[in-house]
Order: C-alpha cells, then sequence, then structure tokens
C-alpha cells in the first residue's frame, strides 16, 4: 500500500512555478506531495510532436537535402553550417608522382584536422601507375566557424562522395 507524504522544499517549489505556472503552482498555501507508489512514466513528446522517425529513414538522403561532390586538385568547402553532418564516398588516385593526397578535413581557419587521409607514394620508389580508393563513412559535427572540406593534391587525385545534415548544433534531428 502507498504512503503518501508532504514535500516542503522552496527549490521544488520553485521549479514546479517555472515549469508549471498554470498548474496552480504560484499560489500561497498549496502543499505539494508525494507517493511511495510507483507510477510509470512514458515520454511521448517526440512522437506527438511528428518528430519520431526511425534512425535509419531519419539519415536518408533525398534530392534537396544531399550535398554531392567531386573534388579534384583543389580544395573544396563541403558544409559551413554548424550542425551533424553524414558523409560517404572515396578518396582516390591514380599515382603518377610521388605523393598524391586525398583528403577531409575539419578547419576553423587556424587549426586544421584531417578526418580522412591518403597519401600514396611509391613503394618500389620509382613513378609506376599504381592506383588508391578508400571508402568513408563519417558522422562529423561542426561548430560555429568550423568548415568541413575536402582537398585534392593534383588532377589523379579525388575527394568524391555526398553528405547531408542530420541535425542541428543542438543535436535536434534534421528530418530528409
Amino acid at each position: 500500500m502507498a504512503q503518501e507524504f508532504t514535500i516542503k522544499s522552496t527549490n521544488i517549489e520553485d521549479k514546479i512555478n517555472q515549469l508549471l505556472p498554470s498548474q496552480g503552482g504560484a499560489q500561497p498555501g498549496v502543499d505539494f506531495s508525494a507517493s511511495t507508489m510507483v507510477v510509470p512514466i512514458v515520454d511521448l513528446t517526440e512522437t506527438a510532436e511528428g518528430g519520431a522517425q526511425r534512425e535509419d529513414l531519419q539519415k536518408a538522403y533525398t534530392l534537396v537535402n544531399t550535398i554531392t561532390y567531386d573534388i579534384t586538385n583543389t580544395t573544396t568547402t563541403i558544409a559551413n553550417t554548424p550542425g551533424f553532418y553524414k558523409l560517404v564516398g572515396t578518396v582516390s588516385g591514380r599515382l603518377v608522382t610521388s605523393g598524391v593526397k586525398a583528403e577531409i578535413e575539419i578547419t576553423d581557419g587556424t587549426t586544421t584536422k584531417i578526418l580522412v587521409y591518403n597519401n600514396v607514394l611509391s613503394p618500389d620508389g620509382t613513378t609506376a601507375y599504381q592506383s588508391f580508393a578508400i571508402p568513408y563513412d563519417l558522422i562529423v559535427k561542426l561548430e560555429a566557424g568550423d568548415t568541413l572540406q575536402g582537398r585534392s593534391s593534383n588532377s589523379t587525385s579525388a575527394v568524391t562522395g555526398i553528405a547531408r545534415q542530420i541535425a542541428d548544433i543542438s543535436g535536434n534531428l534534421v528530418n530528409p
């Protein structure tokens, strides 16, 4: 059998007044009570707001939300809006001179962090033709001022793929 008891806490009263002002919490002389009875709580907020979607469906690419890129012999911005991004693609190249590079990186203009990197050097010291392709599947968070970019060192290397924002900077999902 459940027991009832009164709660006397100004902190709890203040919080209830802040969260539920229309429930009479601001009226003097109202006591808050508690019970030892276990009451299950089911949070349906996300579903009620229409935001419930399976995770795999939430990350779907569409005609309007997909960023495509094919970067060769240059550095190109993929995204610079704060939030979370899903990227899928390859860094690839053909070694015709030593040091062919293809990479994906985050920069704030001062510091750069490489997320996917490939630097092909000829294993036998020659410049014989050799090819490489490395797939990637990333989820990246961009803070304010960050830029996600692809970099290709020459015309025989490339960063190709697709990206899409899956959540804003606060983690609120961006549905397709």
